[in-house]
């Protein structure tokens, strides 16, 4: 159960990454009529924290589970 969970949160973790990369090239930066009506909306700031940091957020769980995974050491690294 506890794999299914972990695959479940890399699929999400990936959708939310992949959404924080593709957000700042989707609007118009300099023109608030493209996000005025985003979540976060109407600042480019909120706009951008709110598509972008749960992004971040991801990839730094997912970092966090892979040292800490290599760390705990698998039978290819330790010697």
């Amino acid at each position: 159960m506890k794999r299914v969970l972990i695959i479940i949160g890399y699929a999400i973790g990936i959708y939310l990454i992949g959404r924080a990369i593709v957000e700042p090239f989707s609007i118009d930066m300099t023109n608030p009529a493209t996000y005025r009506d985003d979540w976060g909306g109407p600042s480019l700031v909120g706009v951008l924290a709110v598509h972008c940091v749960p992004g971040i957020l991801a990839a730094v769980i997912m970092w966090r589970h892979q040292v800490r995974r290599r760390a705990r050491g698998s039978p290819t690294t330790t010697r």
